[in-house]
């Protein structure tokens, strides 16, 4: 009887997958069905560009037309016909003003990997088209937002903080420690800055205090890091020689495979940093990695670096490092807050002068 039971309970979790799986196969295949759509519509747009010529109301009469023939159907307000132009544009690289009745046609499949356009909904197409300046930096966030699964609402916050702007910028030595995949696959990992926004503190801030309201926001954190960066612990003892050592923070990377030591600092950068990092990365590979595991690396995270020190410091660094600065939203100090007068105080003063 069990037997069965549990061989009911399989059928049911194999039935359970197949729904999931046509479900998924049917929301991505009309939402490529609708980005195919709104291609072939910008494209005709654009090839009847010369209807617009002193028809400034021709998307607006476009508009109602398309809605009076298709009542039930959204997506072809005046503001979305205009997005719809704009994604032809600029993936095609046209602009309004050339010149229409283009010999060759231009296919979706010739701007980009069918794959990689027809994955995303159109609202993050939409996001995408208001805040890029150039392809590249827009396929950048499709590829993004495909590997990382990223809502609309995740996406926007990427876009706000200028993800592909900071990705990969960070200053490594990760082409003289790692093998060379390895090495590429990190240092696009590392951005610089990183933005901890979501923290607020006075500009003169102890590290401590950092690392706690980093671990207290920590879903925030990790989004700022990266997908797969597993967070292990905060003050991450080490044991040498019956002497107690802590790390700030201790990650383990599941596509590196490997454990992530983050040293913060309240301060500027300095040369010194980078050996005690390089102490700490030692021990974690002596006492902590396992065979099956890829040598660990360091992420240095300073309040302002010099280029040039960071440079000289890692020259000589047998361990992986890179070192970036990070940002937080600073408040006025106590004390100053004080002194200065709310709008009450500050409408009475006017008016005392007036």
């Amino acid at each position: 009887m069990n037997s069965q039971f549990s061989k009911y309970q399989e059928l049911i979790v194999e039935i359970k997958n197949q729904i999931l799986n046509s479900q998924q196969k049917a929301v991505f295949s009309v939402n490529k069905e609708l980005i195919l759509l709104y291609w072939n519509i910008g494209k005709m747009i654009f090839e009847n560009q010369s209807l617009l010529e002193g028809r400034n109301n021709f998307i607006e009469q476009l508009s109602k037309d398309i809605k009076a023939e298709f009542p039930s159907i959204s997506g072809f307000s005046r503001s979305n016909l205009f997005n719809i132009r704009k994604f032809y544009n600029f993936y095609t690289g046209n602009s309004v003003q050339q010149a229409v009745g283009m010999e060759k046609q231009i296919t979706i499949q010739q701007v980009v990997g069918l794959e990689e356009l027809v994955v995303i909904p159109w609202g993050h197409h939409v996001l995408i088209l208001e805040k890029t300046n150039s392809k590249e930096e827009a396929f950048f966030y499709i590829k993004e937002t495909c590997k990382n699964n990223w809502s609309r609402a995740v996406l926007s916050i990427q876009l706000k903080q200028k993800l592909f702007e900071r990705q990969g910028k960070a200053i490594t030595n990760f082409d003289k420690t790692l093998d060379f995949n390895q090495a590429q696959l990190a240092s696009q990992l590392l951005k610089d800055p990183y933005n901890f926004d979501f923290l607020t503190f006075e500009s003169k801030v102890h590290e401590l205090q950092i690392e706690k309201s980093l671990t207290d926001n920590i879903t925030k954190f990790l989004l700022e890091l990266g997908k797969g960066f597993a967070y292990i612990g905060r003050q991450y003892p080490i044991e040498i020689n019956n002497k107690s050592y802590a790390l700030d923070l201790l990650f383990y990377h599941v596509t590196l495979r490997c454990y992530v030591v983050i040293e913060l600092k309240a301060v500027e950068f300095e040369p010194e940093f980078t050996g005690k990092l390089n102490f700490y990365l030692s021990a974690v590979d002596d006492l902590v990695k396992t065979e099956t595991d890829n040598p660990s690396i360091g992420i240095l995270l300073c309040n302002g670096k010099n280029g040039i020190e960071v440079e000289y410091a890692l020259r000589d660094i047998n361990k992986p490092i890179g070192v970036s600065e990070y940002t937080f939203t600073e408040i006025l100090p106590k004390q100053l807050e004080k002194n200065i007068p709310t709008v009450d105080e500050f409408e009475q003063l006017l008016k005392k002068n007036s």
